[in-house]
């Protein structure tokens, strides 16, 4: 099955060649350093925790507390969860069998 996203475009095409060139961790860290603001790398980075604990079945008010984002923003992200494009599902999973190999 191909996924089509709503926001394909030749540049973004080329972001995501750009970052699937990326080996390691601290090469990911000189390129996002590179490419995005301190604020939008920790923004990105919340939402991604915000994503790992609603994918832990955490309350609004436990991932609130730990990861000091919004109501709004913890909303946004259920959404995407529930009705989004399945990226989140995809990378939580993948990280999940890295830590648990038998889970294959």
């Amino acid at each position: 099955m191909s996924y089509r996203s709503r926001f394909k475009r030749k540049d973004i095409d080329e972001l995501f060649r750009a970052v699937l060139t990326l080996d390691s961790e601290e090469e990911c860290y000189r390129f996002f350093e590179d490419v995005c603001t301190v604020n939008e790398l920790h923004s990105i980075a919340q939402r991604f925790q915000v994503a790992s604990m609603l994918n832990d079945k955490k309350t609004y008010n436990e991932i609130e507390a730990d990861t000091k984002a919004s109501t709004a923003t913890i909303s946004r992200v259920n959404k995407c969860l529930e009705y989004g494009a399945d990226g989140y599902k995809l990378v939580l999973e993948r990280l999940h069998e890295q830590k648990d190999p038998e889970t294959k």
